[in-house]
């Protein structure tokens, strides 16, 4: 049944394909764009805006700032990738994204999930769509994405609580003024199948409807391993004048995939050494395949709304109202693989339903006040969450009465077992609200100086209710989110920076749902970072950037050494790095994406998980990625790419280890006619064999072996 719903969405988008709307507009462009449909429409002319060739980077933004400005004057380390970028590469996923940010390494998400690492901190809830919050756990596409951008550091000044390490923001398409229209079928070696659509498309000289669509039945390299997943995202745009704009738009996403944990480490008995992951079994699945599986139902409705009052005042406000459905089993490897070659398999359940609101309003105010240039912003935000979270763990029996876990052979670790599920876990009702005000200043008081200076006040209510006991626990913080930056420009197309930006963490963990007796009275964590940076345009249209930072982690649970029975707040973690990154282009014929990082990232005061001089997981010293595209004639492109990661620590035991790796891809680009391309990538091109994640010790995720992908595309 739902398969045929989602060939009814990809036909429908198919028969669709009437002339349709042309390039979206982002969010600092609304105004012209208005203002082209209001003359369009009083000189009696049909709407035609001019799109740009496809790049990789933006030059603007709003997402850092929350006003309309240039990259290189933000004060602050992003990766910008785009709608193109992620074709030419064929990315499908989060994790594959990340793999390409510098300073940021993604996680298996226990195989239900995208999860992620950014400079030393990991999270499953700094995920945002549009500037708003996106933070329950589900796996995310890019069918109707126009770029993710990745910012790098604290960012409570704008997106609030969390955001310690970073956060990652989708930027999605918006109904145009132009017809066009785009589809795709995507295939790979491992027999995957994936089509698109994007129709854009005229209803009016001033409203438009814009329609995405997905639908993917994927395979893996990994035996048992499958997902199928579909998605529409119809959006309509209303242009009311040349001063205001309304979006609105509504998603649904299903998701259902086999949950694979990877593969265990492999012991070799002594507790002194260092383990690695098992070799010879990456394509064997460890656990019951049929009973391990996550589904997700994803349901979001956006509401954007922006009016400019009067030259250089604009108020905008966007509202977003999403309902997650999230369910995944899972029967997986917990322990290493013995030297005797037998490992221990475990079970458990996990069922999250949650109802997300949040509003954004937001007044911005360009003007020059006592010969200063300025750029105010002057906003608040509500919203919060309501939702329950149940944890089953398993028993391996047909009853009730069993084991929690049995030892298998390694060489037979694909099971076929009874498994019965008890409500003995986790049983949480979260409800979570949100007040927050906010004010930012972009002064510039000289063509080589811009100040940033804002403060954010959250006011964080959570309140869990422990359905089975009955028990209450609440907690409210009240939180101050300083920002601080400043922007030298010794010459037009160099700008030097300094910041400092602060965030917190209610200590009831990034989902909300681990409140307790002890935790809700304790202090929030804190990130603080310290950067200074560098962002140059060597030649027009190319941006190469550096920054070096020190982020530290405080007020981290841990021992009182007088009393191991109470927690306290001494805990503290330290990440220090240098970011390096070029993209866009560097003529018309060559568009790049590279990224260096060297990081250190360890415990500095011994915590609850770890003791102090520890090494954070999932940070390598050294990672480079690196993705080309040439156009060699007009009709032929070739695309050449490297990702190079020095080792790292699967868990914060330090007890296993992840080998350096070194992956090459290459791509050839091939126009057939004008309106029809044809795609054929090869990932992993020298077949090298290499474990890029993990999600703890014995949950290693195999890097996929040479795999070919083809697409072909057809746009008119």
């Amino acid at each position: 049944m739902r398969s045929s719903i989602a060939l009814v969405t990809a036909t429908s988008l198919i028969a669709l394909g009437a002339p349709a709307l042309g390039a979206e507009a982002a969010p600092g462009e609304l105004a012209a764009t208005a203002a082209v449909a209001a003359e369009a429409v009083q000189s009696n002319e049909d709407i035609v805006v001019q799109g740009e060739r496809s790049s990789y980077g933006v030059a603007h933004t709003s997402t850092a700032t929350k006003t309309d400005t240039p990259v290189k004057d933000i004060p602050q380390a992003m990766t910008v990738i785009t709608e193109a970028q992620i074709a030419d590469q064929g990315l499908r996923s989060m994790a594959e994204l990340l793999t390409f940010v510098p300073g940021a390494t993604p996680g298996t998400g226990e195989g239900n999930r995208d999860q992620m690492t950014l400079r030393g901190n990991n999270s499953t809830a700094d995920f945002f769509v549009d500037g708003v919050r996106d933070d329950v756990q589900y796996f995310r596409d890019f069918y109707n994405v126009e770029r993710v951008e990745v910012l790098k550091g604290p960012n409570a000044m704008i997106f609030g609580r969390g955001g310690g390490g970073g956060i990652v923001n989708r930027v999605t398409k918006r109904a145009g003024h132009r017809p066009d229209r785009a589809f795709s079928i995507l295939g790979d070696s491992e027999g995957s199948l994936r089509l698109t659509g994007d129709v854009d498309q005229p209803l009016g000289r001033s409203l438009g409807l814009r329609v995405n669509g997905i639908y993917e039945k994927s395979e893996s390299f990994r035996r048992h391993v499958d997902l199928e997943r579909y998605a529409v995202n119809p959006t309509l745009g209303w242009s009311l004048g040349a001063d205001t704009r309304v979006d609105l738009a509504y998603e649904y996403l299903h998701d259902r995939r086999t949950a694979d944990r990877g593969v265990p480490s492999q012991s070799d008995g002594v507790s002194a050494t260092v383990d690695e992951p098992v070799e010879g079994f990456d394509r064997r699945f460890f656990g019951d395949p049929d009973d391990s599986f996550s589904r997700a139902d994803v349901h979001l409705a956006t509401l954007a709304i922006e009016h400019r009052l009067s030259d250089g005042l604009t108020l905008r406000n966007r509202t977003l109202a999403g309902d997650y459905d999230k369910f995944y089993r899972n029967i997986y490897p917990s322990s290493a693989a013995s030297p005797s070659g037998m490992v221990t398999l475990s079970a458990y359940d996990d069922t999250t339903k949650r109802r997300n609101l949040f509003s954004q309003t937001d007044l911005i105010w360009e003007s020059r006040l006592g010969g200063i240039d300025q750029t105010l912003l002057l906003g608040f935000e509500l919203g919060g969450s309501t939702g329950r979270n149940q944890r089953r763990n398993g028993v391996f029996s047909p009853t009730s009465v069993g084991p929690s876990a049995i030892t298998v052979p390694v060489g037979d670790a694909t099971v076929d077992v009874p498994v019965t599920f008890l409500a003995n876990g986790n049983n949480a009702r979260v409800k979570t609200g949100v007040a927050a005000f906010y004010a930012q200043d972009q002064l510039r008081p000289a063509d080589w100086l811009e100040i940033v200076a804002g403060l954010r006040f959250d006011r964080v209510r959570v309140e869990v209710l422990n359905r089975a006991t009955g028990a209450t626990f609440e907690r409210t913080d009240e939180l101050w989110s300083p920002r601080l930056g400043l922007v030298l420009k010794p010459m037009r197309n160099l700008s030097l920076y300094a910041s400092y930006s602060r965030s917190y963490l209610p200590a009831s963990g990034d989902q909300f749902n681990s409140l307790s007796l002890t935790t809700e009275s304790l202090k929030p964590e804190r990130f603080d970072n310290y950067e200074v940076g560098a962002k140059w345009e060597p030649v027009p249209g190319l941006l190469a950037t550096l920054a070096v930072y020190q982020l530290d982690r405080s007020n981290s649970q841990a021992r009182d050494p007088a009393n191991p029975q109470l927690t306290v707040l001494t805990g503290e973690q330290r990440s220090r790095g240098i970011e390096l990154g070029l993209e866009r282009s560097l003529t018309d014929r060559w568009l790049v994406s590279a990224g260096y990082a060297w990081q250190e990232a360890e415990i500095t005061e011994t915590t609850t998980a770890a003791p102090a001089g520890r090494d954070v997981p999932l940070v390598p010293r050294h990672s480079f990625s690196l993705w080309n595209r040439y156009q060699a004639t007009d009709r032929l492109g070739l695309g050449l790419g490297l990702i190079a990661r020095s080792k790292s620590h699967a868990s914060l035991s330090n007890a296993v280890e992840l080998p350096g790796y070194a992956r090459v891809d290459a791509a050839v680009f091939y126009e057939i006619r004008e309106g029809i391309d044809a795609q054929i990538n090869v990932e992993n091109l020298f077949d090298a064999d290499y474990f890029p994640t993990a999600h703890n010790d014995n949950n290693i995720a195999p890097g996929a072996p040479l795999t070919v992908k083809g697409a072909l595309r057809l746009s008119f």
